[in-house]
Parts: C-alpha cells; sequence; structure tokens
C-alpha cells in the first residue's frame, strides 16, 4: 500500500505571490523539489512539513493531510 500526502503547497504559495524558488530559497531545499511536493511525487520528512507549515505560518494539518482536501468550491453548491 502506498502512502500519499496531500498538500495545499502550491494553494498557499499562489494565495501569497510566492514562487517555487523563492519558497524553495526559504526552506534551503532546491526548487524542483517544491514541484515534487506539490505534485504528490515526493512526500516531506517531519522536519520539512513543519517547515513548511511555519514558513506560511499555519498549522501542519492546513498544509498537509492523508486524505484529499475538499476543492474549493464544493461547500458552496447549496447556494
Amino acid at each position: 500500500m502506498s502512502e500519499v500526502i496531500y498538500n495545499r503547497i502550491a494553494v498557499l504559495r499562489v494565495e501569497r505571490g510566492v514562487s517555487r524558488r523563492q519558497l524553495a530559497d526559504a526552506l534551503g531545499v532546491h526548487y524542483q523539489t517544491i514541484g515534487y511536493l506539490e505534485r504528490g511525487e515526493y512526500s516531506p520528512s517531519l522536519y520539512l512539513a513543519l517547515r513548511i507549515a511555519e514558513y506560511f505560518e499555519v498549522a501542519v494539518e492546513v498544509v498537509f493531510s492523508t486524505s484529499p482536501f475538499p476543492r474549493i468550491g464544493d461547500s458552496e453548491q447549496s447556494a
């Protein structure tokens, strides 16, 4: 069984106007690592996950989950 870690890194980056390279530089990782993380091709270490959450000033659960995040707009369908 493959362990999948879902994340909102791309959403947080776009909301804050941060490029992959800027985030990578701030975290001390290669910019391609950010792309791998965003696409779910790589699961971060606990240390890196905590540093990403700290960078965005949110709880780690806001960035990472073991189940898919609801799609934007799913909760607004009853409007």
